[in-house]
């Protein structure tokens, strides 16, 4: 994917209950260790329904969700309609090929929040439930028949702030070698 224009927030969404969608907000507070405050998936540990009915212990590496806009004007060409937060994301970006940064890259939001990303997003059924169909827009195949997930990378907070809808996004990438991009 080019980068066109400097990379933006465009969307900030949350939700404290366990749905599929998070409504958008003004503002979203990252918290260093902890997620999205007022987020269902706040927390150190998994707060994943179905992982923390296997392993509650495990750490949340899913503190945050960034999905790339340009997703919604691909899916829209299968005849899908998705807005910001709709698919359960936190964050919504503009400019920058999430899925192309490589497992630990940085990314400031605004003045002060930092995120590692940890991985991708391994998205489920529910989306068939929010629109049918739409999980084969957002999980393809590449030539191998290996699935490409392109429903978003999910992140932890290591530094806290307010995160808006215009802020800026800063990338910081990690040292080489590079490590792609693996569900989490």
């Amino acid at each position: 994917m080019e980068q066109s224009a400097a990379p933006v927030v465009i969307s900030v969404s949350r939700d404290s209950e366990h749905q599929f969608t998070k409504p958008p907000r003004d503002m979203i507070m990252l918290l260093a260790g902890l997620g999205v405050e007022g987020d269902a998936h706040l927390g150190r540990t998994v707060q994943h329904r179905s992982r923390v009915a296997s392993d509650p212990t495990q750490p949340n590496l899913r503190q945050v969700h960034l999905i790339h806009s340009e997703l919604f004007t691909e899916v829209s060409e299968d005849g899908f309609t998705v807005r910001p937060g709709e698919l359960g994301e936190n964050v919504t970006t503009a400019g920058i090929d999430l899925l192309g940064l490589p497992r630990g890259t940085r990314l400031r939001l605004g003045d002060a929040a930092v995120i590692e990303i940890t991985g991708l997003r391994n998205p489920c059924a529910q989306i068939n439930t929010f629109e049918p169909g739409l999980l084969k827009s957002v999980v393809g195949r590449d030539g191998n028949g290996d699935p490409v997930r392109k429903a978003g990378i999910m992140g932890i907070v290591l530094r806290s702030g307010a995160v808006r809808p215009g802020d800026s996004v800063h990338i910081e990438l990690p040292a080489e070698p590079h490590q792609a991009l693996e569900r989490v």
